[in-house]
């Protein structure tokens, strides 16, 4: 379908194409808007104001995100402008944390549809769904809503989180909103709370599985390339059992990643090696133990175990310096009822059922929290951290914030001030003993984003493990001392941009190399994917 542009009001009521009293005199009368706009024109810069002076003058981080929705929803560039410019502020509203919030209650300030919304009850006609939308598409976020962040089964109010994903897309890496859908695959809920709300936009009915869901999906990804030629399929917060499975499925078919896995992953390894640059060790010498053994878990201490064998470790060495825990204890040799993704890190040892146990016999260097469960990383369980290590690794990944496993100042507090420190959620600077401290999110924001720009910027057929092994590294490398010295293992949110494009060039290089796209790679990968960012202005 051939997208026309539109005049009047439909111009204005066009969010990709609206500007509103931005638009010049010239453009009031060459566009038929006369009379549609009050007298005064308007800057962007104005504009841009004008919004923040709005948003800061309200009450709650939900009315911010509501007020920010209803901007994206009637201009979609002065929405990015806002976001760019301000991203530090901007970001925790439009995603984690406050995200968590918006897909909990997204019935209830539900306003307008974004995206398509394709249900159950659409098996057999979603190539004609996906032919209703009106523009060239490059980049699908798609969930099915059945594990949103640390809050669990939120069903069809989980389409918060591709929209956001999108939306940190086109912020953060300058992939142009047009070519970007949200796809929510609405195969029901389990959740009974939202069964029983009078609110709930989506399914009335329990989730559909087995070969039924399979089908679904399959027909879903299989008419999305037929639709959408060489589209990239992003997979977002599907559950552990749909995640993994999913995934293996397609990966070696057809352009698809799923972040929860492996954007989580990278944006980890990137954590580790800055920490490494902070305590002088390396890789191969540190062992890894994760609370939690799902898909973020598995994620990390896969890609995890990729980079030990790069230092030159066999497989087997590796995987022996990542250990799991689950809400069974740990993950060891013996134990029944062992998912298969779990089984790679089944290890000989004695069992041991909670957390600080293994921490005081396995000794580790670094914790990672992948769990959702609040306040599992306890003073106990940081002080003997800072007992066996001087500078101990924190790592309490899960979001939103009531879901983290500690928070700054207390990983900071209890281990006197030598933890290296990354979080899921924000946090504001600590200050402990005349130092502070600067935690800044290990938050995938900092790898999707460019990973998609570089598969999209040069064309690749596949997203592999290689690639994000790149992003890693990359960065990492984007990480300053003089961010070390403030505790900071990740650059400075304001750089997404400069960063997303060395990791979309990274990753570009990947897939030439690999033979996953067509013709040569061009002398400057960097100014190739530069030239394709989406600046966001009038």
């Amino acid at each position: 379908m051939q997208y026309q542009t539109p005049h009047g009001l439909a111009l204005l009521r066009d969010p990709l194409l609206n500007k509103g009293i931005a638009f010049t005199e010239q453009e009031r009368d060459a566009l038929g808007l006369r009379g549609f706009l009050p007298a005064a024109v308007m800057t962007m810069q104005a504009q841009a104001e004008r919004v923040l002076t709005w948003l800061r003058s309200l009450s709650s981080d939900l009315e911010k995100y509501i007020a920010l929705n209803a901007l994206h929803d009637r201009n979609e560039a002065l929405f990015f402008r806002v976001i760019c410019d301000h991203i530090d502020e901007i970001q925790p509203l439009i995603y984690t944390p406050t995200v968590g919030l918006a897909c909990q209650k997204y019935g209830l300030i539900f306003q307008r549809p974004r995206g398509l919304f394709i249900s159950a009850n659409d098996r057999g006609g979603i190539a004609d769904i996906l032919g209703n939308w009106p523009y060239t598409t490059k980049l699908i976020v798609v969930t099915d809503g059945e594990r949103i962040l640390g809050l669990g089964d939120l069903g069809a109010n989980g389409m918060g989180i591709p929209v956001g994903k999108l939306s940190l897309y086109s912020a953060c890496a300058g992939v142009h909103p047009e070519l970007c859908l949200p796809v929510m695959l609405d195969v029901g809920t389990n959740n009974e709370e939202f069964l029983k709300d009078p609110y709930y936009i989506g399914l009335r009915q329990k989730r559909i599985t087995g070969a039924a869901y399979d089908e679904f999906v399959d027909e879903f990804v299989t008419a999305a390339r037929a639709t959408f030629p060489g589209v990239l399929i992003q997979f977002e917060d599907f559950a552990n059992h749909s995640a993994f499975r999913l995934l293996h499925k397609y990966r070696d078919q057809a352009c698809v990643f799923n972040d929860d896995i492996q954007g989580t992953a990278a944006v980890a390894l990137a954590g580790l090696f800055s920490a490494l640059r902070v305590n002088g060790g390396k890789l191969r010498d540190q062992t890894v133990l994760f609370l939690g053994a799902g898909e973020a878990a598995t994620g990390i201490a896969d890609l995890v175990v990729s980079a030990m064998m790069a230092e030159g470790m066999s497989e087997d060495e590796a995987l022996r310096r990542n250990w799991l825990v689950d809400s069974k204890g740990l993950v060891v040799h013996g134990r029944a009822g062992l998912n298969a993704h779990k089984l790679r890190y089944a290890h000989d040892q004695a069992r041991i059922a909670d957390f600080s146990t293994a921490i005081r016999t396995l000794r580790p260097t670094a914790i990672i929290g992948v769990a959702a469960v609040g306040g599992a990383f306890t003073p106990e369980v940081l002080r003997m951290m800072a007992e066996i290590n001087q500078r101990p690794i924190v790592f309490a990944l899960s979001n939103p914030t009531s879901k983290a496993e500690c928070s700054a100042e207390e990983a900071y507090r209890h281990t006197e001030g030598r933890a290296i420190f990354a979080c899921g959620s924000p946090y504001d600077p600590v200050k402990l003993n005349g130092t502070t401290f600067v935690p800044r999110q290990g938050n995938n924001s900092y790898i999707f984003p460019g990973v998609g720009l570089g598969v999209i910027a040069s064309g690749a057929r596949l997203v592999t493990d290689e690639m994000f092994m790149a992003a890693a590294h990359t960065l990492a490398n984007c990480v300053t001392d003089a961010d070390l010295a403030q505790g900071s293992l990740y650059p400075a949110l304001p750089r997404i941009r400069e960063v997303s494009a060395q990791i979309g060039a990274a990753v570009a290089s990947v897939a030439y190399q690999n033979g996953l796209t067509n013709g040569q790679a061009p002398n400057d990968l960097l100014a190739l994917v530069q030239a394709q960012m989406y600046d966001p202005h009038y």
